[in-house]
């Protein structure tokens, strides 16, 4: 017994001494980028890993205001909730008819979006560039947000069609019995037991969406219509970086998505648990 309770213990303690390894390599670069946006760029290049002399705020508030962040946020907040929630309601309406309703072309359906996850953003930039400039949507939010919610229901699809698969078949038929329609089992039985699911597609979309960088500088060409990474891009220069100021962006840039994680760590937690088990 003795025995056993050592080794317990022993590979206790080396799954925290790895867990707590793993959280510092992910947590350093973000406190060292936070402990360097309060230093002026002399400061970085003497002494980049030491801490602040004082808190230098005019970082923030150039970064602010002359690199337009505040429009730039506002743009990624319509693009990415506009595409959350368009994402969320189609993605999760063929998920149910795929996981959950009985017909001949579902397991083909299912593998056709499954294909769209493979596809590179950068195979159809071109057509896209092309083809939204004839028909007028390039350089305007919705030319954005029509190719995001494209690559973003492949994933929303597949991770909601395991969660409608793992139901039981008793609440539909039960549903039925009592003169339910198609609609209201979806919206009144299948969809609020998938909250979990929405919480883990609806992060994964909006954190996606809110760091992309690509189609948005080759889509979108008028300042005041730049998400929040192509305003990030103008702190870096051909000749010249201002370190301290682009550090400082950043920080104002991932804070909406920590915020986010930390409100929805546990449900993200719940819904890949339960997402990954069928039946």
């Amino acid at each position: 017994m003795k025995d056993n309770k050592v080794k317990s213990t022993v590979i206790k303690t080396v799954i925290y001494l790895f867990l707590t390894l793993v959280a510092v390599i992910y947590l350093a670069p973000l406190l060292w980028v936070l402990m360097v946006s309060f230093k002026t760029n002399a400061e970085i290049f003497t002494s980049p890993f030491s801490l602040p002399e004082s808190f230098y705020l005019d970082n923030f508030i150039f970064a602010w205001t002359a690199g337009k962040l505040g429009i730039a946020t506002l743009n990624s907040f319509i693009v990415c909730v506009v595409t959350l929630l368009l994402s969320m309601l189609i993605g999760s309406m063929a998920a149910f008819s795929i996981g959950r309703l009985r017909w001949k072309l579902s397991k083909p359906c299912m593998t056709f979006f499954l294909l769209g996850m493979m596809i590179p953003v950068h195979c159809v930039m071109i057509p896209l560039f092309t083809r939204f400039a004839k028909i007028g949507l390039s350089n305007s939010l919705i030319g954005l947000i029509i190719p995001y919610l494209t690559f973003s229901l492949p994933v929303t699809i597949f991770i909601m069609t395991g969660f409608f698969e793992s139901m039981p078949n008793e609440l539909i038929e039960s549903a039925c019995i009592d003169g339910a329609t198609i609609y209201q089992i979806f919206f009144k039985i299948a969809l609020p037991l998938s909250k979990t699911g929405l919480f883990v597609t609806g992060l994964m979309t909006f954190v996606a969406n809110w760091n992309e960088l690509l189609l948005a500088m080759v889509f979108i060409s008028d300042d005041m219509k730049k998400t929040l990474p192509v305003s990030l891009s103008k702190f870096v220069g051909p000749y010249n970086t201002n370190y301290s100021q682009m550090f400082a962006a950043i920080i104002i840039a991932i804070i909406p998505t920590i915020i986010v994680y930390c409100i929805f760590s546990n449900q993200i937690v719940d819904g890949l648990t339960a997402g990954a088990v069928k039946g």
